[in-house]
This record gives C-alpha cells, sequence and structure tokens, in this order.
C-alpha cells in the first residue's frame, strides 16, 4: 500500500508504450564501458589498480588527479554531506544519528536525530537542503525508524548565534526497511523536487511493481506528495527495477544519473528516464533485454566499485567505492559514458559519498572503520 496518498492501479498503456520506445532508444545497441576494459574515451587500468599513485595532503595531483588539501577527523560512519548558505557542512551520521557541522577549522554537533533506529544498512542516511532555504529553513532527512524508511525534514534555525535542529516533521513514510539494501540518497533537482533513492530490502518482488515504494528513484514534492508529471500518476515512482540506488546526480544539460550496487556482479552507473525499467532483479548490467533499460558503466567485480554517493561536476561524474575503496571517475559525453578511471585506491578505505561544496572543492567521506574522516579535494583544472 502507497502511503499517504491514493495510487492508480492502472496504469496508462499508451503513455507507457512511449516510454519504452523512448528507453529503448536511449539504450543503443553497444556495449557500455566496462572498468577495465578498453572503450572510447580515457583508459582505466584493471580492476584492483588505481590509474596513478594517490598524492599526500597538500600536495599536487599527477595529470587528471584531484589533490588533497584537506582532511576532517572525528567522525562516526558519516554518510551524506550539505552545505548551508553561509558554507557550513551539516553530516549525517549512520549508527549515531547525529548530525555534524564543519566550519573552518571546526567540528561541532548540531544534534541526534530521534526516532532514528539504526541496524544493519539502516540508520541516518541521506540529507537534503531545501530549495527555499532561505526562507523555510529545512533540513530534510532520509532514515530508518522503528517500522520503515522515511523522510523528515526539520528547521535549522539560529539562536544566540548557535545553530539549533527542530523536530523532525515526517513528510514521506512508508518505504520499507531490512537489514541490508535500504537505499537512502535524497537530493533536490533541478525542478525543484525531490528524488529518492530506494533500495529493495531484500524484497525482490518489489522492484518490478509500480505500486511498491522499494527499488524505485521516487519523485515528490516537497511535501511528501507524488510529483506533477510523473509518470504513473499520482504514484511517487520515476523509474523502476533498482537494486540498491546510492547516488543521484544531474549533469550538465539537466540529465539524471544514478549510482546502483549489483549482486555480486555489475555495479552499475545508470543514466535515468521517467518511467525507465531497469532489470533488476530479472537482469543486471547491460543485457540488452527488450523492456529494459541497460547500464551505461558497469563493474563486473564488485570488489573493484560498489559505487556508492554520485556527484556530477559539469560532465564528469565522481563516485565513490565502497568495498573498492577508490574515487572512481567518468567523463560524460550526452547519454554516454567513457571509462571509468580510478584514483586513491586503498588510500583512503570504504569512500561512502562525495559532494561539491560552494567553494568548488570535492568533499569525500571515508568511512574507514575507525577512524572515519572526510577528504577535501582540489579537483584538477
Amino acid at each position: 500500500m502507497l502511503p499517504r496518498f491514493r495510487a492508480r492501479a492502472v496504469v496508462r498503456a499508451s503513455a507507457l508504450a512511449v516510454a519504452l520506445v523512448a528507453l529503448n532508444g536511449c539504450t543503443g545497441g553497444g556495449t557500455p564501458p566496462v572498468a577495465g576494459q578498453p572503450a572510447d574515451g580515457p583508459a582505466t587500468a584493471a580492476p584492483g589498480t588505481s590509474t596513478t599513485g594517490a598524492p599526500g595532503p597538500s600536495t599536487p595531483g599527477t595529470a587528471g588527479e584531484p589533490a588533497v588539501v584537506g582532511r576532517i577527523d572525528g567522525l562516526q560512519l558519516p554518510w551524506s554531506t550539505v552545505y548551508l548558505p553561509d558554507g557550513t557542512a551539516v553530516i549525517s551520521e549512520r549508527d549515531s544519528a547525529q548530525l555534524r557541522t564543519v566550519k573552518p577549522g571546526q567540528l561541532g554537533t548540531l544534534g541526534k536525530v530521534p526516532g532514528v533506529v539504526p541496524g544493519g544498512e539502516g540508520g541516518l542516511l541521506g540529507l537534503a537542503l531545501s530549495p527555499d532555504f532561505a526562507v523555510d529553513h529545512y533540513l530534510y532527512a532520509y532514515f530508518t525508524s522503528e517500522s520503515d524508511n522515511r523522510i523528515a525534514r526539520m528547521r535549522l534555525d539560529e539562536r544566540g548565534g548557535r545553530l539549533e535542529l527542530g523536530v523532525p516533521e515526517p513528510v514521506f513514510t512508508g518505504i520499507s526497511k531490512a537489514g541490508t539494501h535500504n537505499g537512502g540518497r535524497i537530493r533536490f533537482g533541478p525542478d525543484g523536487f525531490l528524488y529518492v533513492g530506494t533500495g529493495d530490502s531484500q524484497r525482490r518482488e518489489q522492484p518490478q511493481d509500480p505500486k511498491a515504494l522499494g527499488g524505485k528513484i521516487l519523485r515528490i514534492t516537497a511535501d511528501g506528495q507524488p510529483a506533477p508529471g510523473n509518470p504513473y500518476g499520482e504514484n511517487p515512482v520515476y523509474s523502476l527495477g533498482h537494486r540498491n540506488v546510492q547516488g543521484l546526480a544531474w549533469d550538465s544539460a539537466g540529465r539524471l544519473w544514478a549510482s546502483e550496487f549489483g549482486p555480486d556482479v555489475n555495479d552499475e552507473l545508470n543514466l535515468i528516464v521517467p518511467g525507465g525499467n531497469y532489470g533488476w532483479p530479472d537482469v543486471t548490467g547491460a543485457p540488452h533485454r527488450s523492456g529494459f533499460l541497460d547500464a551505461k558503466v558497469v563493474w563486473p567485480s564488485t570488489a573493484t566499485s560498489s559505487p556508492s554517493g554520485l556527484e556530477i561536476v559539469g560532465n564528469t561524474a565522481y563516485l565513490g567505492a565502497l568495498r573498492g575503496q577508490r574515487l572512481w571517475v567518468v567523463t560524460l559525453n550526452g547519454e554516454f559514458a567513457a571509462t571509468p578511471v580510478s584514483y586513491f585506491t586503498g588510500k583512503y578505505g570504504r569512500i561512502r559519498n562525495v559532494s561539491l561544496a560552494p567553494d568548488g572543492r570535492l568533499w569525500l567521506l571515508s568511512n574507514a572503520q575507525n577512524p572515519d574522516f572526510a577528504l577535501i579535494l582540489d579537483l584538477p583544472g
């Protein structure tokens, strides 16, 4: 049962047929780049090795390599980062349910989010700042509760020179939870709507069911209602057939891309279109199966990737790898992606998230399993 709204059980057949034609056209008949195999675009080393050696802090990187210019220690399982208008970074910690703040040279604590029940891969996960933050002061959080995964918003108000965290107001509830595959990434898109990456929560019947919330990318209003123009009518589902979406970002032309965990093979970078079906659990990777969209990049070995957070700067995608313990960089060209290039392999632990700060620097969150930390990178000019 879809929460907080009445789902339409019947999908408009003509609209779906048009969508599938468009999807198949986008997929094309070619094979997407595979990490470690030749393709048009930059070459990459074989999976398990980085393209270049990693620089030390405050030293310039080699050609095309980001340079590490800062590090923030003292974090515990950091998951997501957003940036307030004054440049303050707010970071979620999955298991502690704490929101941490980072100002120049200072790590602080904003507060604990009530109602978070961590367990396995669940806890305090994705964060998103309201597009109207200057007016409404809302911070949105995706978290695991006693009964479900949900999205709540909280006001951040400054009183006496200090930020104070308001009481969470649930805006979207009923996303299924489990020990694994909880999804959790949320971001406001260029259209002002909130996009939500969910996992299948080990319920393999959900990703192919447009009436279920698991294994989807959802698109909702700031108040938690299905966004107008969604492909299934009064329904929050934007795309389906996902296993565990972990990253959402838009390129310079406004195209949505998403990173996704495969099972024991075929991690993916996908180009997302409304109504697109990305295959799980029937297919993974790029099998060229009718009715399903192929991934644009496939990592055959999850040991080299497990792509988590995703950021796109211009037309370059940056993906953090958990099991792969590296930063993957993918040049995007319209609807196509070049062969991934990896940096920092094995040097900074499990990279959970990648985000672009207001000053143009890239922040990485490492779940290095004690201590955990954030890295600040200068991108190559």
